[in-house]
């Protein structure tokens, strides 16, 4: 016979917690909304917390929801003014308030061993690309994924592409963009991300954002 044995319902992860970054809309496409919930149920498969913007609403509140149903932490972020625009009811998890979006975004890169986006507008953008140039300059090798569902982001990415080809952005820098149309297979290569760019300051670290004003001393401090 070849009983084998049954296999654990978790898998071991490099990542303990990762930051998702997604609409506070829930999109007209239902195929957003269920890779939002995919994505949480993968982050509980493999044992991983995640942090996010607070938002208890559209693909915030569906992501973060399937995270805290598994299980796991749910840390979100958000600056005093956003919270009666985007908590209703209760808050899922731990909610942080801060200041102001630097401070959010500071906050969520420190906690995160990686990034993730999800469909979303100007903030969701403003947020990934922000993390890429982190990662181009070497403040952080931490991997950046896009879960580009239904070809949402096809767009970015072929923006991305011409600016690659017009001498923009180096080839290797175009590497930091991992992406993928599923959860799962977003997830899995996250996993095997190795590194290539050469960031062009790597002695940066969170200590000189302090100095362009994303963070305060305190919040170093606690790194």
């Amino acid at each position: 016979m070849e009983n084998s044995p049954q296999q654990p319902s978790t898998k071991a992860s490099r990542f303990k917690r990762i930051c998702v970054f997604c609409g506070s809309s829930p999109g007209k496409n239902p195929s957003y909304q269920l890779a939002a919930i995919q994505l949480g149920k993968q982050l509980v498969e493999r044992n991983i917390d995640l942090v996010y913007g607070g938002g208890s609403i559209g693909l915030m509140g569906l992501v973060s929801q399937a995270v805290y149903n598994g299980g796991r932490h749910v840390l979100g972020v958000i600056p005093r003014t956003l919270m009666p625009r985007e908590i209703t009811g209760e808050p899922v998890g731990e909610v942080r308030a801060v200041s102001g979006m630097h401070q959010r975004k500071a906050e969520m890169a420190r906690q995160a061993d990686a990034f993730i986006a999800l469909p979303g507008g100007y903030g969701t953008l403003e947020e990934l690309l922000e993390v890429i140039t982190w990662a181009q300059l070497g403040i952080h090798d931490k991997p950046v994924g896009l879960l580009n569902v239904d070809g949402y982001y096809n767009s970015l990415l072929s923006f991305i592409d011409k600016a690659v080809d017009e001498g923009f952005i180096t080839p290797s820098a175009r590497h930091i963009i991992v992406s993928a149309q599923t959860a799962h297979e977003l997830m899995s290569k996250l996993e095997e991300y190795v590194p290539e760019h050469n960031g062009v300051a790597p002695k940066l670290s969170w200590e000189m954002e302090q100095q362009l004003g994303y963070t305060t001393r305190s919040d170093i401090a606690r790194c």
